[in-house]
C-alpha cells in the first residue's frame, strides 16, 4: 500500500467516518458531523493517511489554550483493523505527535483500545498505560421507566434550557473528570462546535433543573441511520451530587431515545467511576469493550 499523509479538509468527512466506525463502531461519528468539525473547529489539527481518493486512517490534535504553562494535549490516531500493522498508524502517529510538539505540548494524552497490540503501539512510543475505561451497550426496547426527580427541581430537554446554564456545568464537570478526556472551551467557542454540532440531539440531551441552574444533565449525540446513540457526557455538579441526579437524567434521556426510534445505546466510562456505572448497571448497559488512557511526558 502506498499512502500519503495530508491536512484534512472538509471533503474528507465521509472517508473519515469510515475509519472512525471501523474502528471505534460504539462512538456516534457522522460525515455530517465530522465535516462541520473540519469547518467550524479552530481547535484542532487533523491529519489524514490517504491511498489515492480512500481515506486509510485519521488522527487529530486538540490544541491547548494559549499561553497555558505545560499543557498536557489530547490526540488520537485511527486505523481501521483491516488495515492495521501496514505502517499507516506509526506514520499518523509521527506526524500527529509532531504537530503536537509545535502547539507546545508538554506531554501527550491519548486512548488506545485494550488489545496487546494496541498498548504496545503506545508504549513503543514513549507511553504510559494509564487509566482503564470501559464502552458499554443497552438496548433500548428494555431500558427503565425514568426516574422523577426530587421535589424541588424539573426534568428538561436542551431546547428548553440556556445554553450558557448547560456550559457552566460541563465546565463544572469536566474537572473533576479522572480520565482527563473531558474539555469544555471557553462559551463562544462551545456555542459554536458543541452546542451547534450537527450530532446533537438536544430534544434526547437532558438537564435537571433547580430553577435556572443545571443541576445534572447528559448530551446525548446520535446517528438515526445506524439508529444509535452515544452518551457524550454524563455529570452533576459538585453542589447537587449525591442525590440520584445522574440516574433521572439518563433514564429520560434513554426512554426518549427509544420512543424516538433508536434501538441502542452506547457509552463510556472511566473504570473507577463506580457511581456512574451503578448507574449504567441499572440501565441495562453491558459493558462491550474496554479501552486505556496513555501519557506521554515530553
Amino acid at each position: 500500500m502506498v499512502f500519503e499523509i495530508r491536512t484534512a479538509g472538509p471533503e474528507d468527512a465521509v472517508g473519515i467516518a469510515r475509519v472512525w466506525a471501523a474502528a471505534l463502531p460504539q462512538l456516534v461519528k457522522t460525515a455530517r458531523g465530522i465535516e462541520a468539525e473540519l469547518r467550524n473547529s479552530t481547535r484542532r489539527i487533523a491529519l489524514v493517511a490517504v491511498d489515492g481518493p480512500e481515506v486509510v486512517g485519521y488522527g487529530n490534535v486538540f490544541l491547548p489554550d494559549p499561553g497555558e504553562r505545560s499543557p498536557r494535549v489530547r490526540i488520537s490516531v485511527q486505523v481501521p483493523p483491516a488495515l492495521r500493522r501496514r505502517g499507516i498508524g506509526g506514520a499518523l502517529a509521527d506526524a500527529i505527535i509532531a504537530e503536537a510538539v509545535k502547539a507546545g505540548a508538554a506531554s501527550l494524552l491519548v486512548v488506545v483500545e485494550d488489545s496487546d497490540e494496541s498498548k504496545a503501539f503506545a508504549t513503543r512510543r514513549g507511553f504510559t498505560i494509564g487509566r482503564r475505561m470501559s464502552h458499554s451497550r443497552a438496548d433500548l426496547s428494555a431500558v427503565p421507566s425514568p426516574v422523577a426527580p426530587p421535589e424541588g427541581l424539573r426534568v428538561v430537554d436542551f431546547d428548553q434550557v440556556d445554553p450558557e446554564q448547560v456550559w457552566q456545568a460541563v465546565v463544572a464537570v469536566a474537572k473533576g473528570d479522572p480520565s482527563g478526556l473531558s474539555f469544555a472551551p471557553p462559551y463562544d467557542e462551545w456555542l459554536a462546535t458543541d452546542w451547534g454540532h450537527p450530532d446533537l440531539r438536544r430534544d434526547l440531551s437532558v438537564a435537571v433543573l433547580d430553577g435556572d441552574l443545571v443541576a445534572s444533565f447528559v448530551i446525548t449525540t446520535a446517528d438515526p441511520e445506524r439508529r444509535v446513540i452515544w452518551s457524550n457526557l454524563t455529570g452533576t455538579i459538585p453542589a447537587h451530587r449525591g442525590r440520584g441526579l445522574a440516574k433521572v437524567v439518563k433514564s429520560a434521556a434513554l426512554a426518549r431515545a427509544r420512543d424516538a426510534g433508536f434501538a441502542h445505546a452506547y457509552t463510556g466510562n472511566d473504570a473507577g467511576n463506580a457511581p456512574m456505572l451503578a448507574v449504567n448497571t441499572w440501565l441495562g448497559y453491558q459493558v462491550s469493550s474496554a479501552a486505556y488512557t496513555a501519557e506521554k511526558t515530553l
